[in-house]
């Protein structure tokens, strides 16, 4: 459903969210192989509050020298 990866050296970032019938929204933001954050949501309100983060997130890093990575 949302996927972005941004990318400085070697390092990744990634922002997911991905919907599971049974149990709402995965909400993931991870570095490499580590999760940083995780939420499992079914109220839709707080998945675009999520999406609204990573997206000011995404930008503070590009921001930064981040780039967008595939």
């Amino acid at each position: 459903m949302y996927e972005r990866l941004l990318r400085k050296a070697s390092t990744i970032r990634r922002f997911t969210i991905t919907h599971t019938p049974s149990a709402g929204w995965d909400v993931r933001e991870e570095q490499d192989s580590r999760v940083l954050r995780r939420a499992v949501y079914q109220d839709w309100h707080r998945v675009e509050r999520a999406s609204l983060a990573f997206s000011l997130e995404a930008q503070s890093l590009l921001q930064s020298g981040w780039v967008e990575a595939e």
